[in-house]
C-alpha cells in the first residue's frame, strides 16, 4: 500500500489514482463530516455472476412489471438519489470524482424508469472482468431489486468475473451474496483483470 501513503486525499479522488485504488479492492466513503476515508474490509461480500438466486416471487413481478430498463442513461442522478438520503457516505466531493471516473469508462449504472421516471437504480465502478457494486435506491417497491438482476444478467451476458458488493446485508442475501475472505478476493480480482470488457 505504500502508493497511497504517498498520495494525499486530494490526489487519491483524481480518476486514475482512483481506479488503482478499486483495483487493489479498496474503495472510498466519506464520513459524517465529508471526509473521505479509504476501506479494505477483511471479509468482502461478493455475489456469483453465474450462480446468483433468483427468487420466484421477484422473476414473476419481472415478468409483469412496466418499469423500463437503461445502462448508462443517467448514471449521476442514480448516484444523486443514492445519495438522497438522511445519512449517507456519498459526499459532494465524492459525486465530483465520480465524475472524473464516468470520463475515463469506468463508471456504470443501471437504471429502472416507470412512466419515463427514474424509481430506481444502482451504480458501481468497472475495471477489467470486476464490477465494484456501490449504491443502490428505490422510488417505489421491487426496483432497486430489479436493477440488480439486470445487473446480474448483464455481467453474466458480458463475460465478467468478479461483483463485489462490499459487505452483507439481508437484501442482498436473497440473491446467493456470500463472504469470503480478501485473500479469496484478491484471487479473484486478479483473474479479473485477465479480461478486457466493456459494460456497454
Amino acid at each position: 500500500m505504500s502508493r497511497e501513503k504517498n498520495l494525499s486525499k486530494v490526489d487519491l479522488l483524481k480518476p486514475e489514482n482512483m481506479i488503482l485504488m478499486y483495483a487493489r479492492g479498496v474503495f472510498p466513503m466519506a464520513d459524517e463530516t465529508g471526509n473521505i476515508n479509504w476501506y479494505m474490509p477483511e471479509t468482502r461480500t461478493i455475489i456469483p455472476i453465474n450462480d446468483f438466486n433468483l427468487p420466484r416471487s421477484l422473476k414473476k413481478f419481472l415478468e409483469e412489471t412496466d418499469f423500463e430498463f437503461r445502462y448508462d442513461s443517467n448514471t449521476i442522478g442514480v448516484i444523486k438519489k443514492c445519495a438522497d438520503r438522511e445519512s449517507t457516505w456519498i459526499s459532494k466531493e465524492l459525486i465530483k470524482a465520480y465524475k472524473g471516473l464516468q470520463k475515463l469508462g469506468h463508471l456504470h449504472s443501471v437504471e429502472v424508469y416507470q412512466k419515463n421516471t427514474l424509481v430506481g437504480g444502482l451504480y458501481g465502478v468497472t475495471y477489467q472482468g470486476a464490477f465494484f457494486g456501490e449504491s443502490m435506491f428505490s422510488k417505489t417497491p421491487q426496483a432497486s431489486k430489479c436493477a440488480l438482476v439486470k445487473l446480474l444478467e448483464r455481467l453474466r451476458g458480458k463475460g465478467f468475473t468478479l461483483l463485489d458488493v462490499q459487505y452483507q446485508t439481508d437484501h442482498l442475501k436473497m440473491f446467493g451474496a456470500k463472504e469470503i475472505s480478501f485473500q479469496e478476493f484478491a484471487e479473484l480480482l486478479l483473474k479479473s483483470y485477465k479480461k478486457e470488457i466493456s459494460f456497454i
